[in-house]
């Protein structure tokens, strides 16, 4: 009986010395950088490429408006798509 109070007061001793220095500690949070604007990737006819900024993107359809699968880019007048 008494050999299990001193082992359970030796562990509580070395837990306490243990949690000691973790309080006193200080400890700087990781910096993350600016978070920067993700670039859209479309999958047109020619391939996959990124969209530029200023254009969007939509799914291409037939005249019959059957989808193909492949992405269209659209752009203002004046920006091209293709760099």
């Amino acid at each position: 009986m008494r050999s299990c109070f001193i082992i359970a007061a030796i562990a509580i001793a070395g837990s306490a010395a243990n949690a000691a220095p973790a309080k006193t500690a200080h400890h700087r949070h990781a910096t993350h950088p600016v978070a920067q604007a993700q670039e859209h990737i479309a999958c047109t006819v020619l391939g996959c490429m990124p969209v530029p900024p200023q254009c969007g993107q939509t799914y291409g359809r037939t005249p019959g408006g059957i989808p193909t699968g492949y992405d269209v880019i659209l752009c203002p007048p004046g920006v091209w798509p293709l760099h």
